[in-house]
């Protein structure tokens, strides 16, 4: 196995580090698995991990998001495919890093997509160790610990933006350009895990932390948890189609943090209108969101602060796991016994937490095993979108019959729940917008179409069964 260890001292070698390894083969760029069949870069199927630089221009001798896909599948087939986020380029191409030395230095270095990651990563199985077994633990700890955080910010968001005269009624949106500005940061960013780059040398160039960062449990958490589920596309595709049927509801004109119940007729093509606002505004704020997340992280890198390795290690990293599982049997307690007024108290915030986690790990796994299938179509985040988007769909119906979320305020906080903690958490705008900007220009249009037209129509089917039959009740719970 290619061992990396990340210092010179003896108290750098934690078993579970020295499973980190170049992930290139060639030491070419990020994102490519050793030849030697290591395990190392286990999740780079992980869009998050593998995408190009969202600001390059479109040349057609670039790699791009399809050329990483096939890189990786071999590794797919034989290993159960891989994570997308995990091999997930920086967001800005070369020439717009030519200011920093170290980016000027590699600016000839031949760019890596997606695709072509994932080419390059074919390696043989082998036999899972204690190191292995312990980093899947702080990941899978992360992954709870900043899913909770990830939707208690988009509640959060949507809560503060919920005021009289707010100028776009989809509240949503702010929540996903929050995290798809998240993770165009934590892309692009080569200063909070520089001690994670596998060489004592701190002038060592960008494509060493490329190699490393990305299999971090930490950075896992961080781009995976926080920013997926900080982002949410069923909720996109719920207001699509409310917007749609002329049922979005905007925010009160006296009274913030309250919605207007009073929604006035309209012809259809001001609601088709309405329809093309919400589809267009959210890919269109979420992917300059990302781009902008990236520029940011390269103006502020004098100012940020480094990770220490023995900090992040041998402290945060044992901690996730008390963070974690400790969170969440929390957030489980506090649903069962709750501290205030039982139906507000669960409605608002506890259940969404409770789901949270699930709906996290599925979203990890699925996505692990099926990104690589299809190059040219990121097979694992669309099923997770498309599912989180029908499951939302049948609870917002349950939520809103009259002889159940209507009149049963338990059967209603915990469909709240479900939407927003597990279907909230389960889908991803970050993580789409990112695929979008790392394919090619044709893939990109057809995969984004097709998730856009297929999350609709199964909003139409499901939601609209209900809502043009017998009609939506207001929900006991709202």
């Amino acid at each position: 196995m290619a061992t990396i260890h990340c210092g010179g001292d003896g108290g750098r070698g934690h078993d579970y580090v020295q499973q980190r390894h170049d992930c290139n083969g060639d030491g070419s760029g990020p994102g490519f698995e050793s030849d030697d069949g290591d395990e190392g870069c286990d999740d780079m199927g992980l869009t998050e991990m593998a995408l190009p630089p969202p600001a390059r221009q479109q040349d057609p001798h670039q790699p791009s998001l399809e050329s990483n896909e096939q890189l990786v599948r071999k590794g797919a087939q034989e290993q159960g495919a891989q994570l997308s986020e995990l091999a997930v380029p920086e967001p800005l191409s070369s020439h717009d890093r030519v200011f920093d030395e170290e980016s000027a230095n590699e600016s000839a270095r031949r760019q890596q997509s997606l695709e072509e990651v994932r080419k390059a990563q074919g390696a043989a199985p082998t036999q899972a160790t204690h190191s292995q077994v312990a980093t899947e633990i702080y990941t899978v700890s992360w992954l709870i610990f900043f899913s909770m955080m990830g939707t208690l910010a988009r509640l959060g968001v949507e809560a503060i933006t919920l005021y009289p005269n707010s100028p776009f009624p989809s509240r949503v949106l702010w929540a996903n350009l929050g995290g798809s500005f998240t993770i165009g940061f934590l892309v692009e960013d080569r200063q909070l895990f520089r001690e994670e780059w596998g060489s004592p040398d701190p002038n060592a160039p960008a494509a060493s932390h490329g190699k490393i960062k990305k299999t971090l449990p930490l950075y896992i958490g961080l781009a995976t948890g926080f920013c997926g589920s900080f982002t949410s596309f069923s909720s996109f595709m719920r207001d699509a189609f409310l917007a749609l049927t002329n049922a979005l509801q905007s925010p009160s004109p006296t009274s913030p943090y309250h919605t207007d119940p009073v929604i006035f007729p309209r012809n259809g093509g001001f609601s088709f209108l309405a329809l093309l606002a919400i589809l267009i505004t959210h890919p269109a704020i979420s992917m300059a969101a990302l781009q902008v997340g990236a520029q940011v992280a390269l103006v502020t890198q004098p100012l940020l602060p480094t990770i220490p390795f023995k900090l992040g290690r041998k402290i945060l990293d044992p901690l996730s796991v008390l963070l974690g599982f400790g969170c969440w049997l929390g957030a489980v307690f506090l649903a069962v016994w709750p501290a205030g007024n039982a139906i507000h108290w669960r409605y608002r915030a506890v259940l969404p937490l409770v789901f949270s986690p699930p709906g996290c790990l599925l979203r990890f796994y699925v996505s692990k095993h099926m990104n690589a299938r299809i190059a040219a179509f990121p097979l694992g985040t669309f099923l997770v979108n498309m599912f989180g988007t029908a499951l939302l769909g049948m609870a917002f119906d349950l939520q809103h019959a009259s002889r159940i979320g209507a009149t049963n305020s338990a059967s209603c906080t915990v469909l709240q729940g479900i939407m927003e903690g597990f279907c909230g958490c389960l889908t991803t705008v970050s993580t789409w917008v990112a695929e979008l900007q790392g394919l090619r220009r044709k893939h990109a249009w057809i995969y984004g179409l097709v998730s856009v037209g297929v999350g609709l129509g199964l909003m139409v089917i499901i939601m609209g069964s209900m809502g043009w039959t017998v009609g939506f009740a207001q929900p006991v719970c709202g």
